[in-house]
């Protein structure tokens, strides 16, 4: 029987961990279609958080390239003054790094709901 306590218990935690992070996440930034994405990503800096190796198989036309493992150093490339387009492959990176930013200062956070592997317009690779 306290076992099963122990496990429910964990679980509780586990999902309120995941309802905070997942709130957190919804105020740092804000979800974009293809087509809201496409209307603003020309007047603001676009920045791809793949690796270089993704990035060169294949990135939006007009993408940086700021690797999440780079990003902890490389994020003041970025400037908080201008729109910010976040993308990854599928938005978990970019959610965390919008996460980053937004406790940095930065307001105008936007990323590409589904990440990169839902983008149908044009891409430019290597």
């Amino acid at each position: 029987m306290t076992i099963l306590y122990t496990i429910l218990a964990v679980l509780a935690i586990i999902i309120v961990y995941v309802l905070v992070n997942s709130y957190r996440l919804k105020k740092a930034v804000t979800n974009l279609t293809q087509e809201q994405f496409i209307q603003g990503y020309r007047k603001a800096q676009l920045i791809d958080l793949r690796e270089p190796k993704e990035f060169e198989a294949g990135h939006i036309l007009g993408a940086r390239n700021i690797p999440t493992t780079q990003f902890g150093t490389r994020h003041k490339e970025i400037r908080p003054d201008l729109p910010v387009y976040l993308y990854c492959q599928n938005s978990g990176r970019s959610a965390r790094a919008a996460l980053s930013l937004k406790k940095k200062g930065y307001t105008q956070i936007y990323q590409l709901q589904g990440g990169f592997k839902t983008w149908t317009g044009k891409v430019k690779s290597k």
